[in-house]
C-alpha cells in the first residue's frame, strides 16, 4: 500500500517550490490490498460484519469470496487469503497454492492449524513454555486423553493421578460444549474420545485473550463457578455445559470481587503470546485463561482455538484492518486492483 506524506517546510512556500515539489513527491496510484477468504456462511457473517467492511474500504482493502468450486489458482489475484475451512481436500489445495503463489499471505498454514484442532496436542506448547519468572506463572491443568471403554475411564483417572471433579471436552475442537463430572460412577457416562482435564477453581471468571498478529485484547467472560468439598459430596452425574465462554457471558461490566477481575500482566501476556506465535506459526488465535482462585499471579490456559470470534471483540474492526495492512508492507509485487464485486 502507498499512503501520501505531508510535503513541505514551516512557513508558506512560493508557488514555483510548490509546484516543483508537487511534481517531484507525488505518490503512486494507490493499490488495493485483495483479501480472498474462505469461511462459512456462519463464519462469514458474523466476522465480515457491515462496520469491518465499511472501515476496511476507506483503508483499501478489499474482501473477495472464495470460489470453493473452482481452482485457487484460477481466482484473484489475492495478497492474502484469509480461511477457517476443514477437510483433507481443502488443506490440499491450499498447500498446493502456497506452493505456487509464494507472494501470498496464507492466514494460517493448514498444518499449523491443525494443532488446535485436537484437544490431546492444544495445549502442548504451552505445557513447555517456563514462564514462572514473567510476572506470573503459566500452566496447563492435568489432563488425560481417553479413548477406551467408559466403564474403564475410573481406572485410568486414578492411574494418571487426577482429581475430582473433571471437566469433559470433545477432542475434536469444534464443539465448546463441555461436561462436569463430579464422581467415579459419573465417568463412565461420558463418551470417548475426549479429553478430561482437572477443574481449576477460579472464582467463575476466565480471560479470553484475542490475538490477532502482535496485537492483543482482554475481555473478561462468566465461567463455571468454584466447586467446594459440599458439591463434591452433593452432586453426582454429569452436568452439561453447551457454551461456557460465549459473548452474552460478557463479565467486563459485572460486580466482581477486584482481586477476581483483576487482569493477567499485561507483560505476561506478550510473552505468552509472542512465544505461542513462534511456537505454533498461527497469526489468528485466542487463548482461554483462567487464575487460580486464591492467588494472584498463577494462571492456567485451558483452551486454545483458531480463528476465533473476532466479531465480539470490541474495536476488531480497528485491530484487523490494521493487522491486514501491517502484512501489506512486504514486496507484494505490483498487481492492477480487482475489478469483481466483494462476495
Amino acid at each position: 500500500m502507498v499512503s501520501g506524506g505531508c510535503v513541505g517546510a514551516e512557513g508558506e512556500a512560493g508557488p514555483e517550490v510548490a509546484v516543483a515539489v508537487a511534481v517531484e513527491e507525488a505518490p503512486a496510484p494507490a493499490r488495493e490490498l485483495v483479501v480472498g477468504y474462505a469461511l462459512t456462511s456462519k463464519k462469514a457473517k458474523s466476522f465480515l460484519q457491515p462496520k469491518l467492511r465499511g472501515l476496511a474500504r476507506k483503508k483499501g482493502i478489499q474482501f473477495v469470496a472464495i470460489d470453493q468450486k473452482l481452482p485457487l489458482s484460477d481466482q484473484g489475484p489475492f495478497d492474502v487469503v484469509l480461511h477457517k475451512l476443514t477437510g483433507k481436500e481443502w488443506q490440499r489445495r491450499l498447500e498446493e497454492y502456497r506452493e505456487t503463489h509464494p507472494e501470498v499471505t496464507v492466514l494460517d498454514p493448514p498444518g499449523a492449524i491443525e494443532h488446535l484442532l485436537n484437544r490431546q496436542s492444544m495445549l502442548q506448547e504451552v505445557s513447555k513454555l517456563d514462564l514462572t519468572d514473567c510476572h506470573g506463572k503459566v500452566g496447563v491443568p492435568k489432563q488425560l486423553f481417553v479413548n477406551t471403554d467408559p466403564s474403564s475411564i475410573p481406572a485410568a483417572v486414578m492411574r494418571a493421578g487426577l482429581s475430582l471433579p473433571l471437566v469433559a471436552k470433545p477432542l475434536v475442537a469444534k464443539s465448546h460444549e463441555l461436561s462436569l463430572a463430579y464422581d467415579p460412577t459419573s465417568l463412565t457416562k461420558l463418551e470417548p474420545p475426549l479429553v478430561l482435564q482437572e477443574f481449576v477453581n477460579h472464582g467463575g471468571v476466565l480471560f479470553k485473550v484475542y490475538i490477532v498478529g502482535d496485537a492483543i485484547r482482554v475481555v473478561r467472560r462468566f465461567s463455571l463457578p468454584n466447586v467446594d468439598e459440599g458439591d463434591l459430596s452433593n452432586n453426582a452425574g454429569v452436568f452439561r455445559f453447551p457454551r461456557v465462554s460465549c459473548a452474552a457471558a460478557n463479565a467486563d461490566d459485572a460486580d466482581l470481587d477486584p482481586h477476581i477481575a483483576e487482569l493477567p500482566p499485561r507483560p505476561l501476556l506478550e510473552i505468552l503470546a509472542r512465544e505461542l506465535r513462534r511456537r505454533l506459526g498461527l497469526r489468528l488465535f485466542n487463548i482461554d485463561m483462567i487464575r487460580e482462585h486464591g492467588t494472584r499471579d498463577r494462571f492456567y490456559v485451558i483452551d486454545m482455538n483458531y480463528f476465533p470470534g473476532y466479531g465480539k471483540m470490541p474495536g476488531y474492526e480497528h485491530v484487523f484492518t490494521d493487522f491486514l495492512l501491517s502484512l501489506d508492507q512486504k514486496e507484494y509485487k505490483r498487481r492492477p486492483s480487482y475489478t469483481s464485486g466483494e462476495g
